[in-house]
């Protein structure tokens, strides 16, 4: 992985850290329990530069199934794993390319 690559693999893992502390506080009356975290989460992933960082034109519904996605991989293959890594990860490796 290029450093610029690996920069912006930081950069995503930053926002998904971002956007999660975000959801906490907007669903703070449940503790930050939401069935469908996924559909926030797109929506606020990209109103936030998630498709320009990741250079890739991205519907709210195409980042709502790889949220969904990577989060089932993850569990399934690295359930200690820190997410926000995992899932930048993820995204880096799908979207950007060499």
């Amino acid at each position: 992985m290029n450093e610029e690559h690996k920069q912006r693999k930081e950069t995503i893992a930053a926002l998904l850290h971002q956007t999660a502390e975000d959801h906490h506080v907007a669903y703070k009356e449940t503790d930050g329990v939401d069935a469908d975290w996924s559909i926030w989460y797109a929506g606020h992933l990209l109103e936030n530069g998630f498709d320009t960082l990741l250079d890739a034109k991205l519907l709210k519904s195409d980042v709502i199934y790889l949220l969904v996605l990577v989060d089932k991989q993850q569990m399934t293959e690295a359930p200690g794993a820190r997410w926000e890594r995992y899932y930048a990860d993820f995204f880096v490796t799908r979207y950007l390319k060499e």
